[in-house]
């Protein structure tokens, strides 16, 4: 037996319960790793409360959580260039939420050493969205790209990435991380009434592409003003926003994961002293619920993570 946070029913955080569960074995090209951290991310309270329930049907009782670094305990069949012992990071197939993971292996990464648990934990949804919608979005060198929630996990990442590619950033956040994002290299403006105003003024050339990861439609409408149409407008956080204002809806899916490429760029960067992973908090398994309370109230800087 193993440990796990699970949701029986839709609900606030207080629905996630701490259990008992099988082990689960890994199958064909498959292997499962003693979790050493889980990424905590918005899809995760937002299937908790069953507002993806439609998008994203799950089984319950369900066990949360879609990116873990951890320790290869056991490897299924089929299973090339990985071995028991190996430290990895990527996405997981069974909940990350859990002492105990199953993935595919082509999902995963060796870990360098350089590269902490929580760190390593906080890069595979963040660096391969991040990848992924710069790609949808066709972004230059000399353009510039408008990133709503850019303080966030995916938004600090996608900052980085950008800006190493030679894109002028724009990023929407609270003030209170105007600071971070500077750091970043990214220009900070404040979102709410006014922001089409203030984003021309620091960019009176124009925006070529907009991101938004808040899924917030007054975003999606001030990306579409500013760069004068959907066709280079992505949406990560709200399915139904993109269907409402007719935005691309990306969700890394089949046909468009692009794990692989994202992480080999991500971690060269990371080596060459260009890019930070920042941890807003980390969180002992057991108090999964506070961490997801946190990452509804919003206002982070950089991720949030669960530690096993």
């Amino acid at each position: 037996m193993t440990k796990s946070i699970a949701f029986a029913e839709y609900g606030s955080a207080d629905v996630l319960r701490l259990q008992d569960t099988e082990l689960p074995q890994p199958g064909p090209g498959q292997v499962r790793i003693a979790v050493r951290a889980a990424g905590v991310n918005p899809l995760d309270h937002k299937m908790r409360a069953g507002l993806m329930k439609d998008a994203f049907p799950v089984e319950l009782p369900h066990v949360p959580g879609a990116e873990a670094s951890g320790v290869i305990e056991a490897v299924g069949e089929d299973v090339a260039g990985l071995v028991v012992g190996d430290e990895v990071f990527g996405r997981t197939v069974t909940g990350a939420y859990a002492e105990q993971a199953v993935a595919d292996a082509s999902m995963l990464t060796l870990k360098p050493d350089t590269l902490g648990w929580e760190q390593a934990a906080a890069i595979p949804v963040a660096a391969e969205t991040s990848y992924r919608t710069l790609g949808l979005l066709g972004v230059r060198t000399g353009e510039t790209l408008l990133i709503h929630g850019a303080a966030g996990g995916v938004g600090t990442v996608t900052v980085q990435l950008a800006v190493a590619r030679g894109v002028k950033v724009i990023g929407t956040a609270s003030e209170g991380n105007h600071q971070h994002l500077r750091d970043l290299g990214a220009v900070p403006v404040s979102y709410g009434d006014g922001l089409a105003e203030r984003v021309r003024a620091v960019a009176p050339d124009g925006v070529d592409a907009a991101l938004d990861t808040s899924g917030q439609p007054a975003a999606l409408a001030a990306s579409i003003e500013l760069t004068g149409g959907t066709e280079r407008v992505v949406e990560i956080g709200n399915p139904m926003a993109a269907g409402e204002f007719g935005v691309r809806f990306s969700t890394g899916g089949p046909g468009e994961y692009q794990g692989e490429a994202a992480y080999e760029e991500v971690l060269a960067l990371f080596a060459a002293g260009k890019l930070e992973l920042p941890i807003h908090a980390a969180y002992p398994l057991a108090r999964a619920a506070d961490a997801q309370r946190a990452s509804e109230a919003g206002h982070l800087t950089g991720k949030i993570v669960l530690t096993v």
